[in-house]
């Protein structure tokens, strides 16, 4: 009985967690903030509920680590992720600092970079996950590209073997022994 209870905990915990990243990832899409980031996690915690989110993750999961190895794989390449990344956190830091607005700005000075450091902080936090997603990327794809035929047959390896352990469980519920 006590199984059944952490169970069902972790799957209210998993889903509500879930849920609420693509509830944020949907909303930082329009707003300041890694917004895909939030709905693909989101898609990702889900995926482990439920087999139709992990059908849609799988070839976004297969197009951005095949993204991340183009581009490390060149010194131009890295050079442009660490400026935009290094841009972005310091936009974060100018746009906290609320600096006056300049005497060409033709609506209220109040619309200058309004939000403040709570934009600005997110711009950061933005600029600071590009950094490690970066460094990622470095360790795991510098000089070994990313292969996209393996990856392809690990997941249909992956999907089998949750078809497999869900037939057995359905089986097991059901009282039918296989033949």
């Amino acid at each position: 009985m006590r199984r059944l209870g952490y169970v069902a905990v972790k799957r209210l915990a998993l889903e509500t967690l879930g849920w609420t990243l693509v509830v944020l990832g949907i909303a930082a899409l329009f707003l300041p903030g890694p917004g895909l980031l939030m709905l693909f996690g989101g898609m990702v915690v889900l995926s482990q509920q439920y087999t139709w989110f992990e059908k849609r993750v799988d070839p976004v999961k297969r197009l951005a680590l095949e993204g991340a190895s183009r581009g490390v794989q060149t010194w131009p390449r890295l050079a442009a992720s660490a400026i935009g990344v290094t841009w972005l956190i310091g936009l974060g830091v100018f746009w906290g600092e609320h600096p006056p607005a300049p005497a060409w700005w033709p609506f209220s000075g109040d619309l200058w970079f309004f939000g403040g450091w709570g934009t600005g902080g997110s711009l950061i936090a933005s600029g600071l996950i590009g950094l490690a997603l970066l460094v990622y990327s470095i360790r795991r794809f510098r000089g070994t590209p990313y292969d996209h035929e393996a990856e392809v047959a690990r997941e249909r390896e992956r999907h089998a073997a949750r078809r497999r352990e869900k037939d057995e469980r359905r089986r097991a519920r059901h009282g039918v022994t296989p033949v």
